[in-house]
This record gives structure tokens, C-alpha cells and sequence, in this order.
């Protein structure tokens, strides 16, 4: 996603999280203008949700990775190079682009006089390049759900600090303490609270759920593309 984006979308929570904390409940609303800070956090949260969710759904590719790797294995076996990097093309994704990368570079560098060796390490070389590529596209702004989370955590704990200073306050006065800002201390910290620890524990189920599929993803190219490099070496003619 975009940068500028991302920046559109941060000034419309801002705004977004005004305007539902100006219209919330008197209980909700007496958390202070600290809220509006985390409400923005869960909104900027589901945004790279949402973005982590199409990406990593695009980077699956098309159809069954197991008919796609039998396809690409079979074609390999039989020297139809041209089939397998076409298979790699339809299936879009960052284990076809990798694969099929390698398997290009393999069909161009074979017929230009090198041996068996160097075509293998150009080979190798383009597997490695374009697993280079796809790897940062698989992990961009997990780092933002990881940050967001330690925000909210943080605004959660700073609010709860003010509401505190609040009702501590309202207790020190002589005589009877001021019920209306005792009351008005302790809402302020438990909603910001709750808030806070809402959007800290969404965000990190949310990126360790998404680690895992980037981990899953990087395992399954390592894999497959070292199985279809054990069939170019033993390629008769290489």
C-alpha cells in the first residue's frame, strides 16, 4: 500500500475517531480526547489487516499449489521447460514467480555454450534474486502492526496514568472529595484501559498470525524451488 495512502487513511481515523468519541455514551466519553488517539490505532490496525490479508491472498496465487507443483515438476522432468514457466505465470503468485524465474533463467543460459556448473549458479542466482524480491512484499508493515500495538499499550497505560492523577486529585481536596472528578479519574483510566488492551492484544494475535503465513510461505518457495533445482541438475544435456 501506498505511502500516501497510509497517510490519507491515518487523517480520516483521526477524523473518524473524533467524531464517534464526541458522539459516544457519558461513560465513554469522560475517557478524554487521549480515546481519539486509540480509536485510531484499532482503525490503523483493521487498515493493515485488511492490506495484509489481499497481499498475502494475491501472493497464494491461483489455484492448487499442489496440481501447480506436480505440473511444474512433471514438465521439468520432461525438459518442457516452456510448459512450467507457463504453469509458473498462471499460477501469479510469489511461488511461481520464483520458480519461474529460476526455471527462465535456466532455459536461456543452457544454450549458450556454458557447462553444467555455471548454468546451475545462474540458476541458483535468479531463484535467489527473486525470493529476495518477494520476501519484503510478504513482510512490509508487519513491523506497523507490531508498533501499533505497543502504541495502543502505551496510550492504554497513559490514559489509565491521567486518570489516576485525576481521582488522586479529587481526593486531596479538604474535607469531602470531589465525587464528580473521583468519578470522572477513575472512568477515564478504565476505558483507556480497556481500549488500549483491546487494540494491543487484535494487533498482536493479528501479527503473529500473519508471521506465520510469511514463515509458511518462505518454507514452502525454499522447498519447492530446492526440489525443482535437484531436477535441473539431473537434466540430461544441461
Amino acid at each position: 500500500m501506498k505511502n500516501f495512502i497510509i497517510t490519507i487513511i491515518f487523517f480520516v481515523s483521526v477524523v473518524v475517531s473524533y467524531f464517534i468519541w464526541d458522539h459516544s455514551p457519558e461513560y465513554i466519553k469522560k475517557g478524554g480526547p487521549l480515546l481519539v488517539l486509540g480509536l485510531t490505532c484499532l482503525f490503523m490496525t483493521f487498515t493493515y489487516t485488511i492490506e495484509r490479508f489481499l497481499v498475502l491472498r494475491r501472493a497464494g496465487g491461483k489455484g492448487n499449489v499442489t496440481n501447480f507443483l506436480r505440473s511444474v515438476k512433471a514438465a521439468t522432468m520432461s525438459g518442457n521447460f516452456d510448459e512450467a514457466i507457463e504453469a509458473c505465470r498462471k499460477q501469479g503468485g510469489s511461488l511461481g514467480n520464483v520458480v519461474g524465474a529460476g526455471l527462465d533463467r535456466y532455459k536461456t543460459v543452457r544454450g549458450n555454450g556454458m557447462d553444467e556448473k555455471e548454468v546451475l549458479e545462474e540458476t541458483k542466482t535468479a531463484i535467489e534474486e527473486a525470493g529476495a524480491l518477494e520476501t519484503p512484499l510478504l513482510e512490509r508493515n508487519l513491523s506497523a502492526l507490531s508498533t501499533i500495538a505497543s502504541i495502543a499499550t502505551m496510550l492504554g497505560l497513559l490514559g489509565t496514568t491521567i486518570g489516576m492523577i485525576r481521582s488522586f486529585n479529587a481526593m486531596s481536596h479538604a474535607g469531602a472529595p470531589d465525587a464528580a472528578q473521583l468519578a470522572l479519574g477513575i472512568s477515564e483510566a478504565l476505558v483507556n484501559t480497556a481500549l488500549g488492551l483491546t487494540t494491543a492484544i487484535i494487533g498482536i494475535v493479528l501479527y503473529n498470525y500473519f508471521s506465520t503465513r510469511v514463515d509458511n510461505f518462505r518454507e514452502g518457495i525454499e522447498e519447492t524451488t530446492y526440489e525443482v533445482f535437484q531436477l535441473l541438475r539431473h537434466q540430461k544435456g544441461a
